[in-house]
């Protein structure tokens, strides 16, 4: 079992040092020169090749490199280029919030999309399941980012416009309102829920859609079995069966899919957070590589490619905990 469990790590960490590897060629070998953002706009060639040599533009790509990994390893990453602050503070300040957005997302994304694939795989060929169906299918098709640019226009500009009722109107960007301060402990918490609520959405319905289509399947596949249709003979009650047989039974394709939906929901709140001003590190990473600011772009890339193979290997002890065969095997 540790073997096992190290040889995981093993592969994370090299995928984590592809990622990372792939991402600095393609920042430095992009067209643009950071050092510009250092000097005036009428700089002379010998004032941009200071800045170089101060940056360490001046020395070859892969002494660069090993520079670079090295000192990220130590945990110095560096100073940003663009905004002159602490790359490790940028993604303090910014870690929490992708977070909050990425993780109640997740949450959201299989606590529905389970309910509503069960309830779909129990009304199977019932105008419900074909109504869902539909629906799921619809939303699944939907470009994030055009999803979250009719929320906005719906919930955020015809609401305020045509005078909707104040429950229904949400702030279209940021996340908190600009007299935030100046509110009670309750009433911060209401503004900032409301903030979250339009990016939530966007990130979750998608999420929702793909994952109620793969449970349906899943339960409709483990109630054809055998063994159900013996625990059925049997006697067992309904509950006991859909709880003990075929809903634990489903989970096993279920935790593969979480599995494979991380490096999609951490991709998908870049555009959401671009699209929403919202402060995580999805916004921090466009707004460097416009910058050509390539230790923020390093650091988040490679913060994002950690969070991703956490969040796999995590998966996988799932296993484990959902069949018991594996934890015998592993034994």
């Amino acid at each position: 079992m540790l073997r096992k469990a190290l040889r995981r790590l093993a592969i994370g960490i090299g995928l984590v040092f592809a990622v990372v590897t792939i991402t600095f060629l393609l920042i430095n070998l992009a067209p643009g020169d950071p050092a510009r953002l250092w000097v005036a706009p009428n700089a002379s060639e010998a004032d941009l090749a200071a800045a170089r040599r101060l940056l360490g533009l001046d020395q070859p790509l892969p002494v660069r490199y090993v520079a670079w990994l090295v000192d990220f390893v130590r945990g110095n990453w560096g100073t940003s280029i663009a905004q002159q602050r602490p790359v490790a503070r940028i993604i303090l300040d910014a870690l929490p919030h992708t977070l909050l957005l990425s993780g109640c997302s997740l949450f959201l994304t299989y606590a529905i999309g389970v309910l509503v694939g069960a309830f779909q795989a129990a009304k199977r060929r019932t105008p419900w399941d074909t109504t869902l169906t539909i629906g799921n299918l619809v939303v699944f098709g939907m470009p994030a980012y055009w999803l979250a640019i009719m929320l906005v226009l719906t919930f955020a500009y015809a609401a305020s416009r045509y005078g909707w009722p104040s429950w229904i109107q949400f702030p279209a960007m940021g996340v908190a309102s600009l007299d935030a301060d100046f509110l009670t402990p309750w009433g911060r918490l209401v503004d900032r829920l409301r903030h979250l609520t339009l990016p939530l959405v966007t990130l979750s319905l998608i999420g929702i859609a793909g994952t109620s289509r793969f449970v349906r399947g899943a339960v409709l596949e483990v109630r054809g079995q055998s063994f159900v249709a013996a625990a059925r003979a049997r006697g067992l009650p309904p509950l006991t069966i859909e709880g003990r047989y075929v809903i634990r039974n489903a989970l096993m394709p279920i935790i593969t899919l979480l599995g494979l939906s991380l490096p999609a929901l951490f991709s998908g709140t870049v555009f959401v957070e671009v699209i929403f001003a919202w402060p995580g590190m999805g916004r921090e990473i466009v707004t460097a590589v416009g910058a050509r600011d390539y230790p923020v772009v390093m650091a988040t890339t490679a913060i994002f490619a950690v969070l991703v193979v956490v969040g796999n290997l995590l998966a996988d002890s799932l296993y484990a905990v959902a069949d018991p065969r594996i934890r015998e095997g592993q034994r």
